[in-house]
């Protein structure tokens, strides 16, 4: 997702990583991340700042990710400005009704692409 975003979007945004561990941010610095964030309070700070925010929808879900989803995360998430452009992944047995059986190369490309004109759409 970062290398697609880095690909797409201008010089005029930054493209900043939020991982929940550390192998997470070193994979989106490797990606091509302006820069990356693990702290929680840094991830909570940035969330309120961003434009947008991609990722998975167990961005939402509490105890997701290994348990690295906290609730304060999620709220954190939620109560962003930010639009939230999330695909429809996770290991928790939710089902998204409406969502066709996509690859993830199909859900991040349509990803991609949304997030692009949502960035023009703020400039």
């Amino acid at each position: 997702m970062v290398a697609g975003l880095r690909g797409l979007v201008d010089d005029g945004h930054a493209i900043i990583g939020l991982g929940l561990n550390s192998a997470s941010a070193e994979a989106m610095a490797r990606a091509g991340a302006t820069f990356t964030e693990t702290a929680p309070q840094m991830i909570h700070r940035r969330l309120y700042a961003a434009d947008v925010i991609v990722g998975s929808l167990s961005l939402l879900m509490p105890g997701s990710m290994l348990g690295e989803v906290t609730p304060v995360l999620a709220q954190a998430v939620l109560e962003s400005s930010a639009r939230k452009v999330l695909l429809p992944l996770n290991k928790r047995k939710v089902e998204v009704v409406g969502v066709k059986g996509r690859t993830l190369d199909a859900l991040i490309d349509h990803a991609l692409q949304r997030c692009v004109c949502l960035l023009q759409a703020t400039a």
